[in-house]
């Protein structure tokens, strides 16, 4: 298999190929990333590259926080993910696209 390739698909257009970008994103390893008026809105991931992710974040808050700081990151950053991921799980599947 090749690296994971990343395409760049419209909300308007991934709505009709839903089915078909899943299975690539599960089975083929892509990356999709979902845009409005060309702007990256979501990524599709696969819920074993979710779980990785949830994986990390739980990793103990030093550890966290000295591989943000390697790259120059400093403690904020990692507050702001954490921020973010709780907006974007409270937020639900249909608030995205009204």
């Amino acid at each position: 298999m090749m690296g994971s390739m990343t395409h760049d698909v419209p909300v308007t257009q991934a709505r009709a190929q839903l089915a078909d970008l899943i299975n690539r994103v599960v089975y083929g390893g892509e990356q999709v990333v979902l845009t409005r008026h060309g702007k990256p809105l979501v990524a599709l991931v696969s819920a074993a590259d979710l779980q990785r992710l949830r994986d990390l974040d739980a990793q103990p808050e030093e550890q966290v926080i000295s591989t943000v700081s390697s790259v120059g990151g400093g403690a904020s950053a990692t507050g702001e993910r954490r921020r973010f991921g709780i907006a974007a799980e409270h937020r639900g599947p249909a608030a995205g696209d009204r």
